[in-house]
């Protein structure tokens, strides 16, 4: 028998001061079995960064051939594709190829040694940015998960911070490749 996934709900208020994007999202989250809740943090901080109308989550661990998170216009081109952790650079390049804008958010101990293989292959698309959190903001982030969440998240100058009734986090990610734009381009 296999084992579902977690439904999480999280009421998250963006007021985000660089792009005059200022709303209110009911969001469900479906956590897969394999999924922990720093990855399913992260998701939902990759939502936060780039919120718009049309961003919905993919499929993401369920399938090669959708992303955590993407965007598309009314054709069905698609005009970001957002991906958390430490993905594949073939599924990266291929998504270049295919999105407008691709963003990875990668976390975690192991994200510099990914980096350092990724580097030379990674820095050569000129539609992608990869951004990194600190082990100990990716953390500080799951331990605010809750099955059922309200959150404030702030974005001003590059700047996040997410609040909860669990607490605080300051958030500054580091960027390796391309350039930060919490705004879609």
């Amino acid at each position: 028998m296999a084992i579902k996934a977690t439904i999480f709900k999280a009421a998250l208020q963006i007021a985000d001061m660089d792009r005059h994007y200022y709303a209110n999202h009911a969001l469900t989250l479906a956590r897969h079995p394999s999924e922990t809740d720093e990855r399913m943090m992260m998701r939902l901080l990759a939502f936060a960064l780039y919120a718009g109308d049309a961003l919905i989550f993919g499929k993401g661990l369920s399938s090669d051939e959708e992303p955590d998170l993407w965007q598309k216009d009314l054709t069905g081109s698609i005009e970001l594709w957002i991906e958390v952790g430490l993905p594949d650079e073939r599924v990266i390049r291929k998504a270049c190829g295919r999105a407008d804008n691709v963003v990875v958010i990668s976390y975690g101990r192991s994200a510099g040694i990914w980096w350092n293989e990724n580097r030379d292959k990674l820095q050569r698309p000129n539609n992608l940015t990869v951004l990194n959190l600190q082990t100990e903001t990716s953390l500080a982030l799951a331990a605010l998960a809750s099955r059922t969440m309200q959150l404030q998240c702030t974005i001003q100058e590059g700047h996040i911070m997410m609040t909860s009734d669990a607490g605080m986090i300051e958030i500054e990610p580091m960027v390796w490749c391309g350039i930060f734009r919490s705004a879609n381009e």
